[in-house]
């Protein structure tokens, strides 16, 4: 069983820059795939990023490649979403979620994923 508690969420300028956490209980963290997905109003939840095990291996979406990275931290438990140039079409909350379907691998199938965060708000201002 994991917990996942995010944080980080607020209100940033377009441009601007957001640095996302998710912290997670039980010491097993480091054995699961790890991912990020927003769902904005009125949207289905869409994938962002994922990052396996290790951090040797990640995945992003088309719309945050290269704006976006995510990063873990097994000794703290913790995964990071650092998020660059902003837009408002940004303006979700993002959750994140643990895999212990795929540890190896990345996966973007929400599906693959067994626990959730409540998630954290992000809204980008124009």
């Amino acid at each position: 069983q994991v917990q996942l508690v995010e944080s980080g969420g607020g209100l940033v300028q377009a441009g601007g820059s957001l640095r996302l956490s998710c912290a997670a209980s039980g010491r097993t963290f480091s054995t699961y795939g790890l991912g990020w997905f927003r769902q904005a109003p009125g949207k289905e939840r869409e994938f962002v990023t994922a990052i396996n095990r290790s951090g040797g291996s990640t995945r992003y979406a088309d719309y945050v490649k290269g704006r976006f990275t995510i990063s873990r931290d097994n000794a703290k438990n913790t995964v990071y979403l650092q998020m660059n140039s902003l837009t408002p079409e940004d303006t979700a909350v993002y959750y994140c979620a643990a895999s212990a379907k795929v540890r190896w691998a990345t996966t973007a199938d929400r599906n693959d994923y067994d626990y959730w965060g409540q998630g954290t708000q992000v809204t980008v201002s124009s």
